[in-house]
């Protein structure tokens, strides 16, 4: 019992004892080389901000100018300013250390590039979201549809909001599928309003797009601060003949476009107003109305003798 308790009394065995200074020294080898690679992604990193710079001096050439046999340089000292180069893994190492830095700059999220959103501080990964999310089909209408999207934190909105900047859609200028994008709107109603238009003779106003068949004031309201109308031509409207003016939306009667032009062929140029016509009971009072709000063109003056 005595000599049993002696071998137990004993400290750790060899082996033990090898096996913990061998861990000692991986952990202090670990820790070196952590730190080493620290130092050196540090180094990068600097670099890369600051990089070091290569000095190139020509020095001068002396050569005897004839006939005196004086020594003149034969050109001036050059000194030439380059940054040393780096290479790609050095350059990806620096981009994957650095702390992101990031832009601020007027965008508009429907068209900024993998490149733009990145230099506004969206990693690369997040930028492609974004760019996936359009490809099929997203469409970004309104600055608050911007910050709907999972990729962008509330802070970072709230940095980008002043510079997000998406062009309305121009009435006047859009196409059948610039108006498919707005809410509301799909393939029918879009190629109703560049029919429309085209009667029209150019929009006035975005408030005509509710003359157009069953457009409606839901539908309007929906889409009212997404669309703009720059100013269209001026409808020829004193001197069209009377089958181009059975044509316009608001007149649409052969009857009706005679006689316009009988008012116009028997009363002074003065007298050729849309109020005129209305009291001469040519046009309804909603016809005026309508007609009122179109860019109609004034009638030219009267050259007569």
């Amino acid at each position: 019992m005595e000599g049993k308790t002696k071998e137990k009394s004993k400290g750790p065995s060899a082996s033990f004892r090898m096996g913990a200074i061998a861990l000692a020294f991986l952990i202090v080898g670990y820790e070196s080389a952590l730190f080493v690679h620290k130092a050196a992604v540090a180094r990068v990193v600097a670099n890369s901000d600051h990089p070091d710079t290569v000095y190139i001096v020509r020095k001068p050439v002396a050569q005897t100018a004839a006939g005196i046999g004086a020594q003149v340089p034969a050109h001036p000292v050059e000194t030439l300013h380059r940054e040393s180069t780096r290479t790609a893994e050095a350059l990806g190492l620096a981009g994957r250390n650095s702390p992101r830095k990031y832009e601020s700059f007027r965008f508009d999220p429907n068209t900024a590039s993998l490149g733009d959103f990145m230099r506004l501080g969206f990693t690369e990964k997040q930028a492609q979201a974004i760019l996936n999310y359009r490809s099929k089909g997203g469409r970004f209408r309104r600055k608050g549809d911007f910050a709907k999207s999972f990729v962008v934190a509330d802070s970072v909105y709230r940095r980008l909001e002043p510079w997000i900047s998406i062009p309305k859609v121009d009435i006047n200028k859009a196409d059948s599928a610039s108006f498919d994008t707005l809410p509301g709107i799909g393939g029918w109603f879009a190629k109703k309003m560049v029919d429309y238009r085209r009667l029209l003779g150019g929009y006035s106003c975005t408030e005509q797009l509710l003359e157009i068949y069953n457009f409606g004031q839901e539908r309007y309201d929906g889409l009212k601060d997404l669309v703009t109308c720059t100013p269209a031509k001026a409808y020829p409207f004193w001197a069209l003949p009377s089958d181009s003016l059975a044509g316009h939306p608001h007149i649409r009667s052969r009857e009706t476009a005679r006689a316009i032009v009988l008012y116009r062929e028997n009363n002074p140029r003065e007298l050729w107003t849309l109020e005129g016509l209305k009291k001469a009971g040519v046009i309804t009072e909603d016809q005026f109305g309508k007609l009122s709000r179109c860019n109609l063109e004034k009638p030219a003056p009267d050259v007569s003798p």
